[in-house]
């Protein structure tokens, strides 16, 4: 298998060295009579775990120290902590450090920067990101992605957090929102964003290719950027784009990408979208697999649904929303360009990606986030069924509701085949990303609905795909969630429950773990979780959350010793 990989000392040189100290050692904390699923793949085995401080310190069929704490693990699962590779709890962890809907699935590491980062911004661009918050609002009081991460720790979280520097980002910090290239020495100082991001703890770069700005910036760019991101040992990680008609030359240009930048890359949210798409998935197997037995280090992550979740904007061409939101706003008040737009809508799109087109119907549109108070009443329902109680098309209805709401309106659209959602599960170099913050049904979090894999990607994948239908083993998909995860980032001291490792743990009853959020009721705890332990502290004891937030940033390989040129 290419790719990195976490050495692993033999289990019989672990167990015995932790059964034959003498005297008894102490621990903080000791978890006893679980089964061991420790993230490397290997079988399951019945034993304790011993941790000082925030690390695992021994691993034993039966540990003779002692603690002042114990958790009984017996009929649980003693795993590493899960590792959600596309997390949006951006805001939501500064609204609530709890990260509570994420925790209850055992989530340990929140990994954010689809496209866009919070950080590096300039001065225009948190003017902007102010005016256009929502339901959560707060000070832009940082500059660089660094001091976003610290600010993080500082306030106090639950789950780690890991960051990409946006290539959108990136590309509006140097260029603005406009549909321009960059010239030389402008490509050069966005390069030189990515080093500093890096050097700041940025896990590589990551691009949404589908969205306006991103849309704009071309294969070499996109090269360059990657590539200062691989000098310093970042991957680049990109939502494609495209991932319907265009898909196969998406991949490959993702490749082609990891190819020319010299570093790794990895394929957000793997999907087919669109009925007359789905028979792809063959195809881009073969290509990836092909990449990999190559030597080029391609890997993939997704959410175990058959909807997507964005905005409306993604209904709409790009060159429309050149500029941003108050510039696409603009346009879609003129009657000529209204026109225009109303027409490419409703036909199959060329050049670009409409997710409306794809889903086949706006009955397959939920509307599931507002800004506007005024709107808000209209939450949960589809896009036809607002449009019928307008007595206006779909494409209107959506073209009006961007304008009234003063935001790209947060949308779930159908889209996929459930038998390649669990023919992708068994892939094994896919991992694994909500898509999604981190949130509890309390306060703002109420004030719009979410995608259902808010609350049960994780649980989803573990119940249904691996104790329902045995796509895959336990141990594998344990694996997938952890050390896989963890060693594509470079991150050489979580993943595994192994001496030596950081203690993120995740405790939970295989038999009973399941998801409960759905499209109608999204906002639902997954069930199953039992305990889950965060750098040696219980965030989650016997099911219930706790005042712990010992979350910390964890910092890419490129960490001090990337600085711009």
């Amino acid at each position: 298998m290419i790719g990195p990989t976490l050495r692993l000392a033999p289990l019989a040189v672990l167990l015995a060295s932790c059964t034959s100290i003498n005297p008894a050692p102490g621990y903080d904390l000791i978890i006893r009579g679980g089964t061991i699923v420790d993230g490397s793949g290997g079988q399951p085995f019945t034993g304790d775990v011993g941790i000082s401080g925030d690390r695992i310190v021994a691993v034993a069929q039966r540990l003779d120290g002692v603690a002042p704490r114990t958790i009984d693990a017996t009929g649980l699962a003693v795993a590493p902590g899960f590792i959600n590779m596309l997390s949006w709890a951006t805001e939501s962890l500064i609204e609530d450090g709890a990260g509570e809907s994420d925790i209850r699935q055992g989530v340990t590491l929140e990994v954010m920067g689809e496209g866009n980062s919070m950080g590096p911004y300039n001065e225009t661009m948190v003017r902007l990101e102010t005016e256009r918050q929502a339901d959560i609002k707060y000070p832009i009081d940082w500059r660089t992605l660094g001091q976003y991460l610290t600010k993080l720790e500082q306030r106090g979280i639950a789950p780690n957090v890991a960051s990409f520097v946006g290539a959108t980002t990136v590309r509006v910090h140097t260029l603005g929102e406009g549909d321009v290239d960059p010239t030389p020495a402008q490509l050069a100082a966005m390069q030189n964003a990515v080093r500093l991001a890096m050097n700041e703890g940025a896990m590589g770069v990551g691009s949404s290719l589908i969205y306006a700005p991103a849309f704009y910036a071309e294969t070499p760019e996109l090269i360059a950027l990657a590539a200062a991101s691989a000098q310093c040992g970042g991957m680049y990680i990109s939502h494609m784009r495209n991932e319907s008609d265009n898909l196969l030359e998406a991949v490959d240009e993702l490749i082609e990408i990891a190819r020319k930048s010299g570093g790794p890359a990895e394929i957000y949210h793997l999907k087919q979208a669109g009925k007359g798409n789905w028979s792809k998935l063959d195809a881009v197997i073969a290509r990836v697999e092909a990449a990999r037995a190559s030597g080029v280090r391609i890997t993939a992550d997704m959410y175990n649904y058959v909807a997507g979740a964005t905005g409306l904007d993604a209904a709409m061409p790009p060159w429309v929303q050149a500029g941003g939101y108050e510039e696409w706003k603009k346009r879609l008040q003129d009657p000529a360009i209204r026109k225009r737009v109303l027409a490419e809508m409703r036909a199959r799109p060329v050049g670009w990606e409409s997710l409306y087109w794809q889903a086949g119907s706006a009955e397959k549109l939920i509307l599931i986030g507002f800004k506007n108070e005024k709107l808000k009443s209209l939450t949960g329902k589809t896009l036809a069924e607002v449009a019928r109680m307008r007595g206006t098309s779909p494409e209107d209805t959506a073209i009006d509701m961007v304008i009234e709401d003063g935001s790209r309106v947060s949308t779930a659209y159908f889209l996929m085949d459930e038998a390649n959602v669990a023919r992708q599960v068994a892939l094994p170099w896919m991992s694994f990303g909500s898509d999604a913050e981190a949130q509890a049904p309390v306060g703002k979090f109420l004030k719009s609905s979410v995608h259902p894999r808010a609350y049960g990607n994780f649980a989803r994948l573990l119940g249904q795909y691996v104790r329902d239908e045995q796509r895959l083993t336990l141990p594998d998909a344990v694996r997938r969630l952890t050390s896989y995860p963890a060693a594509n980032l470079g991150i050489k001291d979580r993943g595994l429950v192994q001496p030596g490792m950081m203690a993120d743990l995740a405790i939970f009853d295989p038999a009973t773990i399941a998801d409960q959020a759905t499209f109608d009721k999204p906002q639902q705890f997954a069930v199953g979780m039992r305990h889950v332990l965060v750098n040696g502290q219980p965030v989650l004891l016997n099911g219930a959350m706790t005042t712990a937030r010992p979350g910390r940033a964890v910092r890419g390989p490129g960490t001090g010793r990337c600085p711009p040129r």
